[in-house]
């Protein structure tokens, strides 16, 4: 896609970028790009600050596929996501908290997000029923049945120890019709007020952990604008835009993105569910979104693809075979230090399991490494012409022109 397509919305009321300024107790922006929506923040919990924009990590079942937490931290990782349904089947929310909540389970010291269920109420949908009241589930593990409304939502990432908790939503597929999209949008905004309610009521938000509420609408602008406003009203320490990355191409998935942005809260963050490719978080980044997580990076590397600046590799390939360069010349991760292309190569070909986690540490890293390069460009009030050069050359090496 041609990146001068997609045009970042100015929000009303954008400071200059020069102006320091604490937006919310727990969430302060310091600097606003003067081109883009391109935001710097701080981002407070339970187990520590949050540098945005970021990337989290995701540890679905408690941990980051290949990699230990060690690995994270050394790579820079400052907040991971985990999963309320996948990890309430097993080993059970209730076990967790018995042994110390999930930090302490998975030696994770650093901020957690949980998801809700509302995305597994939208990927097994042979396996689960929706109704006004929440979702009904038959376990994909032993076919047992599992209901989830907003207060076993709530209750479970409480068990958990979640920083940031996600509200149960549902997530409407694409494409679907304005009535069905209507009521998955009445639906999680009465969810997202008794997700609320109760964690209000247990004194979760009180003890400094966060709820966040999902804004739904798929394509319909109008119903995005109303979903964002209804939930702004509310007062939620942040706001997340679901039901992108859901089959719509790009371009109507960063109008989805743009649609939203403008209504939600300037004070608060805003997060963008399940996505993306390095330059989709670029572009998501100029339209002001301040977190991302995603599967793909992690995915990816256990089929030998690593990213690199001038798009992704696929180590399998036999042009790798003799290729001594690391994956990325300078990079600073235990992978990019000590092997080659070809080594890793060597590994991916033989089936080896290190494979798997010395290219899984490399892609999280050079995930979290482009957050950071993000970062650095909005505090000098270049965002704008750098992240168009960045994508510039990711996608003409995707293309084979580099």
């Amino acid at each position: 896609m041609d990146t001068a397509v997609v045009k970042p919305i100015a929000l009303s009321g954008t400071p200059p970028a020069s102006f320091a300024f604490v937006m919310a107790e727990h969430f302060t922006v310091s600097q606003v790009d003067p081109v883009t929506s391109a935001r710097r923040g701080r981002l407070a919990t339970a187990h520590g600050v949050v540098e945005t924009p970021i990337f989290m990590p995701v540890g679905t079942q408690g941990t980051v596929k290949a990699l230990t937490p060690a690995q994270l931290r050394e790579v820079g990782a400052q907040i991971i996501l985990s999963n309320t349904y996948h990890l309430n089947l097993r080993p059970g929310s209730e076990l967790i908290r018995d042994l110390g909540g999930l930090h302490k389970f998975m030696a994770w010291g650093g901020p957690i997000l949980t998801d809700s269920g509302g995305f597994q109420a939208f990927s097994l949908a042979k396996l689960r029923n929706i109704g006004d009241e929440g979702v009904m589930f038959q376990s994909h593990l032993d076919g047992t049945t599992i209901f989830l409304g907003p207060r076993e939502v709530m209750q479970i990432q409480i068990n958990l120890g979640s920083d940031i908790a996600m509200v149960l939503d549902e997530c409407p597929p694409w494409p679907c019709s304005r009535d069905d999209c209507r009521r998955a949008v009445d639906r999680s905004l009465k969810w997202a007020r008794e997700c609320l309610a109760y964690a209000g009521d247990a004194g979760f938000v009180a003890s400094g952990h966060h709820v966040f509420a999902i804004v739904q609408g798929s394509t319909f602008d109008d119903l995005r604008r109303e979903t964002a406003e209804t939930l702004a009203a509310l007062n939620f320490p942040g706001y997340a835009i679901g039901g992108v990355s859901v089959g719509e191409p790009e371009p109507e998935m960063l109008k989805q993105v743009a649609a939203t942005t403008p209504y939600l809260p300037a004070d608060r963050p805003r997060y963008t569910m399940g996505l993306g490719t390095p330059p989709q978080m670029l572009k998501m980044v100029a339209l002001g979104v301040d977190l991302f997580d995603c599967v793909h990076p992690t995915r990816v590397a256990r089929n030998g693809l690593a990213f690199t600046p001038d798009g992704p590799i696929n180590l399998r390939n036999e042009r790798f075979r003799a290729d001594a360069r690391p994956l990325v010349e300078g990079l600073d991760n235990y992978t990019c230090r000590h092997f080659s292309r070809a080594y890793l190569r060597h590994l991916v070909v033989a089936n080896e399991i290190l494979a798997s986690t010395l290219i899984t540490l490399h892609n999280v890293h050079f995930y979290l490494d482009l957050m950071a390069q993000a970062r650095t460009h909005i505090e000098a009030g270049d965002y704008g012409p750098w992240h168009r050069a960045w994508i510039g050359r990711y996608e003409a090496g995707e293309r084979g022109e580099i």
